[in-house]
């Protein structure tokens, strides 16, 4: 996955991954330019999901927001 995946529309992307876990809060999903495997991280802790699931998570919200 690449920044630019990660980036796209973030605000959006960040409300489809709170719907999907709804533990998850703002600073959960702070994203930060270098940090990416840090958030994937804290995602991957708080849901209980492998790094594979979270990955997936997150292109399949940030590509329906963003590839219209």
């Amino acid at each position: 996955m690449t920044t630019l995946e990660i980036k796209g529309d973030w605000n959006i992307t960040k409300g489809k991954l709170k719907q999907k876990w709804a533990k998850l809060t703002d600073s959960d999903l702070q994203y930060t330019q270098g940090k990416q495997e840090e958030m994937l991280g804290r995602i991957q802790k708080i849901t209980g999901e492998s790094r594979e699931v979270v990955e997936k998570a997150i292109k399949e919200a940030s590509g329906s927001c963003c590839n219209n």
